[in-house]
């Protein structure tokens, strides 16, 4: 018999599930192992995407230089095309990344095997290097989308690193230095089979969201979404379709929930599948940094508000780091909030503004 869940009961299971109860991950690394992977996004409206995450299941706990140091320095975790993923994951994201790689991008590698050649001799011989460093001998240069104009160097060494060929292995100030595969991995790297790698990477990927659709929805960026055939199918009360409910998961619920407070990143993956955010928690969101300014509705970068299991808001807020402040324009209310979600909304932007040490304005 398929189990029948409350809305609630899928939304509490879909907050446990990504750190963000009460209970807080003691580390960085752990926190990245439950959450399968962190997107890279650099826009410092508050803080990069990435230490928005960490910070939003570490609280204060956390800082940037703990990032920097598990990535260059303890190795623990592992920059990969945009992601940052466990080191201890990376056989099974190498095994499966070059098989998502578009096929004309592929044969635009192969028309340059000379430069590829080329560049994997000078990261031999003095890597690691910022793309930068090294000169541009294509033989057929990248096709230009607009933003890609003379950045043959830089599409070559990123397609290099989905391939496998080519490592992140820190970075010199925001920009990425590359070297040889065997100077950053593991020396004892044993690739699965692309079957046992999807079915590894199936299971982690529904475990970190609790509760998912079945099957899978490619994203652009190379991200799989989806439950896959993992876990428990079930249905949800009021919602259309079948579900997979991580199993783990499911059986926690009888061990209650602790509710907290917290604003995520326009990229938290508890908002990213923006389907799922609807169905599950009714929150509409949509990511308006690329729209003129006249046609938000909540702002540039406007941070989605978690309270106990439900999405309640959008905070639109900036950091003046100049200043030192932090810039609040307005706390959105997706309905009429009760004194204490107020309360707690409240409490977090003042937590908010002493881990990024700036004060708080209303202009």
């Amino acid at each position: 018999m398929t189990t029948t869940l409350t809305r609630e009961q899928a939304r509490r299971i879909a907050v446990r599930a990504q750190l963000l109860d009460a209970h807080r991950p003691s580390s960085l690394v752990q926190t990245v192992d439950q959450l399968t992977l962190m997107q890279i996004d650099p826009t410092k409206a508050i803080a990069p995407s990435a230490d928005l995450v960490a910070w939003s299941r570490l609280g204060d706990a956390y800082d940037h230089s703990d990032l920097t140091f598990a990535l260059e320095q303890e190795r623990s975790l592992v920059e990969f095309s945009s992601f940052i993923f466990p080191m201890d994951e990376i056989e099974t994201v190498l095994a499966l990344s070059p098989g998502r790689i578009h096929h004309s991008a592929v044969d635009w590698v192969k028309a340059n095997n000379r430069f590829r050649t080329q560049i994997l001799d000078r990261l031999r011989a003095d890597g690691p290097l910022v793309a930068g460093e090294i000169e541009d001998t294509s033989e057929v240069p990248w096709a230009s989308s607009g933003w890609t104009n003379d950045r043959s160097v830089l599409r070559m060494i990123e397609l290099l690193n989905r391939m496998g060929d080519v490592a992140i292995a820190g970075r010199r100030g925001k920009l990425r230095t590359w070297d040889l595969p065997e100077r950053v991995y593991p020396a004892d790297l044993r690739l699965p089979s692309i079957e046992e790698a999807s079915t590894v990477e199936t299971d982690r990927r529904l475990a970190s969201l609790g509760i998912a659709r079945p099957g899978r929805k490619d994203t652009s960026g190379g991200e799989v979404l989806g439950g896959g055939s993992a876990g428990v199918a079930c249905t949800v009360a009021g919602v259309d379709g079948e579900w997979r409910v991580d199993a783990e998961a499911l059986a926690a619920l009888e061990d209650g929930f602790a509710p907290r407070t917290a604003f995520l990143s326009p990229f938290d993956r508890l908002v990213y599948d923006r389907d799922r955010a609807l169905d599950l928690f009714g929150f509409e969101y949509v990511l308006e940094m690329y729209k003129p300014a006249a046609k938000r509705r909540w702002g540039y970068f406007a941070l989605p508000i978690l309270h106990g299991e439900r999405l309640v808001g959008k905070l639109d807020a900036k950091v003046d780091h100049k200043k030192g402040l932090l810039n609040v324009f307005a706390v959105h209310e997706d309905f009429g909030w009760t004194a204490e979600i107020g309360d707690a909304v409240e409490a977090e932007i003042d937590a908010l503004a002493g881990w990024l040490g700036v004060e708080i304005t209303h202009p």
